[in-house]
């Protein structure tokens, strides 16, 4: 049986092609593209990830680049403003939800000295490599999701089921899910 070259979602679209071979699974220490990432895998929930990085560029500009600190801030004028742009997902919960964890995430920033030295922690500063062969074996949670989910949650944090949390730890590269056919899968060792 020959195994594909690439994890099998990344060829759908352009954008999945992209951000597969340039993003997924890559160890991100940059607060702010963590606190993005967190949020876009929180607006992600019920959606395809394609919708969100078609509209990822509306989601920088309406979220201020995400700068947790400035979206702490938002009043009542920024939400409504929110709502009502187009180029997002106008989910009301999300975006309460996006404000509400800008202020959790400013929390462990001031705790941990930054959220990279908190996240990171959980799986001891290095990533978890799989060594899956398809991506019918990659799990939707873990236990280590569920702690991670907890913890969040304990600190204030919405929207951060298990399932979120899986998604992101992946997106980040908490977690390497590329199948060991996937070019990306040892690539992403040498960062």
């Amino acid at each position: 049986m020959k195994l594909p070259n690439d994890c099998e979602w990344s060829n759908m679209t352009p954008a999945l092609k992209i951000y597969h071979d340039t993003e997924w699974g890559v160890p991100l220490h940059d607060d702010q593209k963590l606190f993005e990432f967190l949020i876009l895998d929180i607006f992600q929930a019920g959606l395809s990830w394609n919708t969100i990085l078609n509209k990822r560029d509306n989601f920088r500009i309406a979220f201020d680049y995400f700068d947790w600190k400035k979206i702490a801030l938002y009043t009542q004028k920024d939400i409504d403003k929110l709502i009502n742009n187009k180029g997002i997902i106008r989910n009301k919960q999300k975006i309460l939800s996006a404000i509400n964890n800008a202020k959790s995430f400013e929390k462990i920033v001031i705790e941990y000295t930054s959220f990279d030295n908190y996240i990171w922690s959980f799986v001891d500063h290095k990533p978890i490599v799989n060594m899956f062969k398809s991506t019918k074996e990659i799990p939707a949670i873990t236990d280590l999701a569920i702690e991670i989910s907890n913890d969040l949650k304990k600190r204030g944090f919405k929207f951060v089921g298990p399932t979120i949390i899986y998604a992101f730890m992946q997106s980040v590269g908490l977690v390497n899910d590329h199948i060991i056919s996937c070019k990306r899968h040892f690539q992403i060792d040498q960062y």
